[in-house]
């Protein structure tokens, strides 16, 4: 008999692990596998965080029945807290970059966010950027619970705590590499902090996206050669950031790579059309992360990557071959 919840945050975790087998050419033993996380309820791998972070502070005192809960989201974490919002009756605010697509914007309005959309192009110190207007709307409701997903390490220890330990008994430990996207950097941080406590030898490969500070950090804090495109404008939402934050744990990555918006989103248009997974760009990126290390590793070795969200809240942009066309960027390989 199928489990049955009380509520749809209960259904949270417990995601697939599925091989690929198109999308790699892999050979001499080499397997690569995906967990699906873009089958939780929302959608996404932030339905993780946002039940974590909002059951811990209504359990703290830290928030409090009929309070609101305001973030700065790109879409997805927006999402996972209006779903706990209506399960615990609180209300939710988020404060979404304009450039954001078009579908999550609706899905956000049809849960019953209220919605504060701010311009993507601002520089991070303006007054009005995304992550400062958050702060600002939160220090003007005292009633008001701020996740700050993007410097709580709890965003990190639930990962830790759900994330990997199900990915470590799925691979019945038999893991060499792990890749994730580096966005907040909760997941890849806190899956590769298990992953390394329990088998040191597991190598971390964070995907970064072009345009993103993170990889010139990195390179300065390995004394590693900095061959990363400089700050800019990127298109691939969810990935990457404007300026340093405080998740991402830099001292377990033992490489960083830094995928192009076209990469990333022809691989997810590949897994759409050879795998059958629909999902989204950051997805796209984690498989490119996956292709540009399978010619170093050894025989035999196993590879673990994750797909954060689904494509459907982007069809109006990476699927969508008019859309590609105005930014500029290809519909297909070659």
């Amino acid at each position: 008999m199928a489990d049955v919840y009380e509520d749809v945050s209960e259904a949270i975790g417990g995601t697939p692990m599925v091989r690929l087998q198109r999308t790699v050419k892999t050979g001499r033993g080499i397997e690569v596998f995906a967990k699906l996380e873009y089958l939780n309820p929302m959608g996404s791998v932030k339905d993780r965080v946002a039940r974590y972070l909002v059951d811990q502070a209504l359990a703290s005192g830290t928030l409090s029945p009929g309070g609101v809960v305001i973030e700065a989201s790109s879409g997805n974490t927006a999402m996972g807290l209006a779903m706990m919002a209506t399960n615990r009756g609180l209300r939710c605010r988020a404060v979404v970059r304009r450039q954001t697509s078009r579908e999550k914007l609706d899905c956000l309005r049809a849960l019953g966010v209220e919605l504060v959309l701010v311009d993507g192009d601002l520089p991070p110190e303006h007054p009005e950027s995304y992550n400062r207007k958050a702060r600002s709307l939160v220090a003007a409701c005292p009633e008001a619970f701020f996740p700050d997903q993007h410097n709580n390490r709890d965003n990190n220890q639930c990962h830790y705590e759900t994330t990997a330990p199900e990915i470590w008994r799925q691979m019945d430990g038999r893991i060499d590499v792990f890749v994730g996207g580096i966005g907040t950097g909760g997941t890849v941080s806190g899956v590769g902090r298990y992953l390394k406590e329990r088998d040191p030898k597991i190598e971390v490969v964070a995907v970064d996206v072009e345009g993103s500070v993170f990889s010139r950090h990195f390179a300065a804090l390995s004394g590693s050669d900095d061959d990363s495109a400089p700050p800019g404008r990127y298109l691939l939402e969810g990935l990457g950031d404007e300026e340093i934050i405080d998740c991402p744990e830099f001292e377990i990555f033992d490489r960083m790579l830094q995928v192009s918006d076209p990469e990333a989103f022809l691989a997810a248009r590949e897994l759409a059309r050879d795998e059958a997974m629909l999902v989204g760009g950051s997805s796209g990126a984690a498989l490119w992360g996956v292709r540009e290390i399978l010619p170093e590793l050894q025989p035999g070795a196993r590879v673990v990557t994750l797909f954060p969200d689904s494509g459907t809240r982007y069809l109006s942009t990476i699927y969508n071959d008019d859309w590609l066309r105005e930014q500029g960027l290809p519909t297909a390989r070659g």
